[in-house]
């Protein structure tokens, strides 16, 4: 079997040994994707049976998140160096051991502690699996259906995760939602070391700038946790904390400019095309996060529903992102171009989020939430993939694992920071209305409507952007 670094010769079985590559790396994803959702529903589980606060309840998710968010970028680079391969059978495997031990967790320490280090797992599985699937299908529209997929498979397992969580949660219990991590991980693990091409880095000793990577690990992480702490201090002491992170940056980047051997290789940002992907998904990332945290909460906590209930609700959104990333994706990428094809997405998404802000306190699912929530769902399968292979298809081989590591880590980042961002606001409008004399229902879809109307115009900045800056890249 060949390495990935070297284009597969043509024939059947080595047809087939590609896709099945393709199918353990979407398992590994699946697994990480699902996890980063799934607890959504299920916090008000957590919460009353380990005890937590409200704030304290807050780092079930930020646990995961700051070290996953944190990490891509080093991780990525390392599998440049030591091999995709070794590093993402590594990441599975610290993935699954801290799932089981977030399922076994009777206390709250116990509990942050796993989710930590399940990001850690993350980071390290997820960070590297685009660069290996842009070295396993170098022919362009192959590559155009192989993208369409993994993005199916990460859209469609983001929304999944919600309706897991409810299901999980209602009919057995929420150690359930991390229990279940244990077979899928035992699978992709042993798929991952028996159908994935070995593969020799290039390294340690070539680009392994470790000061450098402990400056750029230390902004990431830093950064994450002052975008999702954000309501729970002082502006000042935010502030102060994103001063930091921002010195801590621009030190590497001096460091960056003067190492012999760079963790980042500072050219890649020359790239309009890479830097203005990457921005766009900030955007376009912060949007759908509001979407579906926020509108998660608006179903349960103004309409009523149940976890399991919510759950379904959401169901419909998976589907339609699976079928259309699936059917139509790649022959669009290829008739229209992925410039055009984006675009088109952004529009969707921009329309359902406003539809979406004018969901009243007493909405009905059918009229005020399904018709918003298959908009989104079509404008993502459409701009996903055809974003994915815009930022990453001006990377070199050599820096195809940290390109991977860039993109997962602004997705991380723009979702941080839409979550807490639309959060603060739904929070803040419903709390000023409370005090108003507002009965609780109407102010908390009156906060909702505020972040839904918000984050379109978030989207709406991502569309501008888009339309600018990859404007002339078509193909």
């Amino acid at each position: 079997m060949s390495t990935l670094s070297e284009a597969p010769p043509q024939g059947l079985e080595r047809t087939y040994s590609r896709w099945a590559s393709l199918v353990v790396l979407c398992a590994g994803t699946l697994m990480t994707i699902l996890d980063g959702n799934i607890v959504t529903v299920a916090m008000p589980a957590i919460q009353r049976d380990l005890g937590f606060s409200g704030p304290g309840l807050a780092w079930v998710v930020n646990a995961y998140l700051i070290p996953f968010g944190g990490l891509l970028l080093l991780v990525g680079r390392l599998g440049d160096l030591v091999g995709r391969k070794r590093m993402f059978t590594a990441g599975l495997a610290v993935f699954t051991a801290a799932s089981v031990l977030c399922g076994l967790a009777t206390s709250q320490g116990t509990l942050i502690a796993a989710r930590t280090v399940q990001g850690v797992g993350g980071a390290m599985a997820s960070a590297v699996v685009l660069g290996m699937l842009f070295a396993l299908f170098p022919e362009p529209g192959e590559l155009a259906r192989a993208i369409a997929v993994f993005s199916a498979v990460g859209a469609g397992g983001g929304a999944l995760g919600t309706f897991l969580g409810g299901a999980l949660t209602q009919a057995l219990n929420w150690h359930w939602i991390f229990l279940i991590n244990l077979p899928i991980g035992i699978v992709a693990w042993f798929a991952a070391v028996r159908v994935l091409a070995p593969e020799q880095g290039a390294g340690l000793g070539k680009g392994a700038d470790y000061p450098g990577a402990a400056l750029v690990t230390g902004a990431l992480m830093l950064t994450v946790y002052v975008i999702v702490g954000t309501g729970d201090r002082s502006l000042t002491a935010t502030l102060l904390l994103a001063a930091l992170a921002l010195a801590l940056f621009v030190a590497f980047t001096v460091r960056q400019a003067r190492a012999a051997r760079p963790l980042l290789r500072l050219r890649l940002f020359r790239s309009r095309l890479l830097t203005g992907a990457n921005t766009v998904q900030i955007l376009m990332i912060g949007t759908m996060f509001g979407f579906q945290f926020i509108g998660a909460l608006y179903v349960q906590r103004v309409m009523g529903f149940s976890e399991l209930l919510t759950g379904t609700a959401f169901l419909p959104a998976p589907v339609a992102i699976g079928l259309l990333m699936l059917g139509l994706s790649a022959r669009t990428i290829g008739r229209f171009g992925a410039y055009r094809v984006l675009l088109a997405g952004l529009v969707l998404i921009v329309a359902g989020m406003g539809l979406l802000s004018r969901a009243p306190a007493d909405g009905s699912y059918v009229t005020d939430v399904l018709p918003p929530l298959l908009l989104l769902a079509a404008g993502f399968a459409a701009a996903m993939p055809a974003l994915t292979g815009l930022a990453l298809s001006g990377a070199r081989e050599e820096d195809a694992g940290l390109a991977s590591g860039l993109f997962n880590t602004t997705q991380v980042v723009g979702g941080s920071l839409g979550l807490a961002m639309l959060s603060t606001l739904a929070a803040g409008r419903t709390d000023e209305l409370v005090a108003r004399g507002a009965e609780l229902i109407p102010a908390t879809a009156a906060g909702y409507q505020l972040a839904f109307r918000v984050a379109a115009l978030i989207g709406a900045a991502a569309l501008v952007l888009a339309a600018g800056v990859l404007r002339g890249r078509r193909d």
